[in-house]
């Protein structure tokens, strides 16, 4: 915008200043993302946006490619063709971090809780008193109160995950990946665990994708919820949920909540009917 496009002539003839239009760029641009596993074709030039600072919820017909697609973000699968960029930058040139679904199979055993943390920074030869201090000022800003040299066989279900969110976040990644993270656990758990992804999200505002097979937890813990249809996936809907944070129990018989969940659910169904 130059110098006259960002003036305005008032009512009195008087030149006042325009506020100029924030563009705000995608954290995440995907183009052309195809992938195929024997004969399925599960995304064919598929697109999308991710929005920065925002948690993505991705839900959609068993089978769409909701795990895929974020594996294939992160690396974890290739794509047969397609472009991730990451600011510009490729996923080489930035640092993310991924929740695995098992928590039970993501840590190591034999290290204690502490060390399971300081992994990855061991793994980037972070200096072993820097990697201390660094899991030491994160445990103090999320407020976690757990002995931290207990091993994994030694904590419950839910404890055992927030240990593996801790080990993402100690990273301090710019993009944060979850694949079913409470899938495993007990219900008592799945609510502990959603109120300590909550607090995580409000404390580092970090970019997270959450790919999540319970519409109302996608719903209660979403910025956005991607609704994917049946393969080859599209984007059915890409609904916006601004409610605000932190959400509680009463945000569950709020209007809006109950007309963000009943639409999804009506986009879904119609997605699970489509041949």
């Amino acid at each position: 915008m130059n110098a006259d496009a960002a003036l305005r002539t008032s009512s009195t003839g008087a030149v006042a200043p325009v506020e100029p239009v924030v563009v705000t760029r995608p954290h995440v641009t995907i183009r052309g993302l195809s992938k195929r596993f024997d004969k399925a074709v599960i995304y064919d030039k598929f697109d999308l946006d991710i929005p920065r600072g925002k948690l993505v919820s991705v839900f959609g017909p068993n089978g769409c490619g909701k795990s895929t697609l974020i594996n294939m973000i992160a690396g974890l699968i290739p794509m047969d063709e397609g472009q991730v960029l990451f600011d510009g930058m490729l996923l080489s040139d930035i640092k993310f971090g991924y929740v695995f679904q098992n928590y039970r199979e993501a840590l190591f055993p034999w290290l204690r809780a502490f060390d399971n943390i300081a992994y990855p920074l061991k793994l980037m030869h972070v200096p072993k008193a820097e990697r201390r201090a660094r899991v030491e000022k994160l445990v103090a800003r999320l407020g976690v109160k757990l002995d931290l040299n207990r091993y994994p066989y030694e904590m419950s279900g839910g404890q055992q995950q927030l240990i593996s969110i801790m080990r993402a976040l100690v990273v301090e990644p710019e993009i944060l990946f979850l694949d079913e993270p409470f899938s495993a656990l007990d219900y008592e758990m799945t609510l502990f665990m959603r109120e300590q992804l909550q607090r995580l999200f409000i404390e580092t505002r970090t970019t997270t994708v959450l790919v999540s097979h319970d519409l109302e937890e996608a719903v209660y813990l979403a910025d956005h919820v991607l609704l994917l249809s049946r393969h080859p996936a599209l984007v059915a809907d890409f609904v916006l949920y601004d409610a605000p944070r932190p959400r509680s129990d009463a945000t569950l018989s709020d209007d809006e909540f109950v007309r963000v969940k009943a639409h999804c659910l009506e986009v879904f169904q119609r997605e699970v009917r489509r041949a």
